[in-house]
């Protein structure tokens, strides 16, 4: 699982994949329209990719995940030119969707079976540790590579991760295979919507989930800008990325640990966010990268404690509702931001956006039920 998440994201396309569509030619206003594509391919296929692991082998749309995105890498390396940035997009987003709501629907029913379920916040955390700990390898690696073997080496390396990524998915538990039912493709919607509609607790974790992922997800984009503003000097300003990244893969690594605390926890971590960036000081980084470990540590208790409410019958589709709810969040958020931005500067809208965050630790999602009530379900 841990080599799965690891190699998802140890791409080196990531941090100079945008400079590689401006040197193909591609103005600023068509790198931005493939973003757009970006995302509404990810919004359109966020919930039925869902029912599709609710209905096929999780295993077996892990491994299709990465080869998707591969294969996109590749028309970006080989055929550079916007309608392969843009194919690559589609794929990337496809894959991206095959994976939401699947992954976390496999490891959490793998660990019931074992009777290890109390361990899915700490085994996701540490996933999504893993893939930020990757992220970083690959920025470090981009450049060096970048200097050796140019564009093509980077695309290379990043397919190659890609398909490496796919050999992991196959050797990742799925006893519950593809053959064990096989319900309807509208019965699995029924089951997902009614496991919304009867329950308010699962409600409330939607909400949860999506305001928590969707406000700290896209906040993580614009950490550049923060730290900049700070007045920190260029040299330093990647470091003080570097401080709330580090603070982020620590969250993950610690999730699982005193859930009971998550919501004084979260509202601390909201006002530490809000001090930190509106401090406009170096230092500040720091109350900020404290924060984002607090986030990263609470997205994982709340993603178990929605596992925990909800059937296998619909996991992957459920999942997939409270990953598009994040997506729709973020968009706002981004919006937001950019109409803030008229008017203020990344620190102000950083205390801003602390304010969602507080509130969503005043919502009151309950406890986790104990290991034999989810085993009965």
């Amino acid at each position: 699982m841990y080599a799965y998440a690891f190699l998802e994201d140890f791409v080196l396309l990531y941090p100079v994949y945008a400079v590689l569509f401006a040197k193909a030619g591609m103005s600023a206003a068509a790198i931005s329209s493939l973003f757009v594509i970006w995302s509404v391919n990810s919004f359109a296929l966020e919930i039925p990719t869902g029912i599709w692991a609710d209905l096929f082998s999780r295993r077996s749309l892990l491994t299709i995940a990465p080869l998707l995105t591969g294969t996109g890498f590749a028309l970006w390396t080989f055929v550079p030119s916007y309608l392969s940035f843009a194919l690559g997009f589609v794929l990337w987003g496809a894959g991206g969707a095959l994976r939401s709501g699947a992954l976390q629907a496999l490891v959490y029913e793998e660990l019931t079976r074992s009777g290890a379920s109390n361990a899915y916040p700490r085994v996701i955390g540490r996933t999504h540790a893993m893939g930020m700990l990757a992220v970083s390898a690959a920025t470090a690696l981009a450049g060096p590579v970048l200097a050796v073997g140019g564009y093509p080496a980077v695309g290379v390396a990043s397919v190659a991760a890609c398909l490496l990524c796919a050999a992991a998915a196959r050797t990742l538990p799925d006893s519950r295979g593809h053959a064990e039912r096989g319900p309807e493709y509208r019965q699995v919607v029924r089951d997902g919507l009614a496991e919304v509609r009867r329950a308010p607790s699962v409600r409330r974790s939607l909400l949860i989930v999506s305001v928590l992922t969707g406000v700290a997800g896209a906040l993580d984009e614009y950490v550049p800008l923060l730290a900049r503003s700070t007045g920190a000097p260029a040299s330093v300003a990647p470091l003080l990325v570097l401080l709330v990244m580090t603070g982020m893969t620590a969250g993950g690594w610690l999730a699982g640990r005193g859930t009971r605390w998550t919501a004084p926890i979260l509202a601390l971590a909201a006002g530490c966010l809000a001090l930190g960036a509106a401090s406009g000081r170096t230092a500040g980084m720091t109350p900020v990268a404290l924060a984002f470990c607090a986030f990263e540590w609470a997205m994982s208790n709340a993603d178990a404690r929605l596992q925990d409410q909800i059937g296998d019958e619909s996991r992957a589709t459920v999942t997939s509702l409270a990953g598009f709810g994040s997506e729709v969040v973020a968009v706002l958020t981004y919006s937001a931001y950019a109409l803030g931005s008229a008017w203020a500067g990344p620190g102000p809208l950083f205390a801003l956006a602390a304010v969602p965050l507080l509130l969503v630790a005043a919502v009151p999602a309950g406890n986790r039920p104990e290991p034999e009530q989810v085993a009965e379900r």
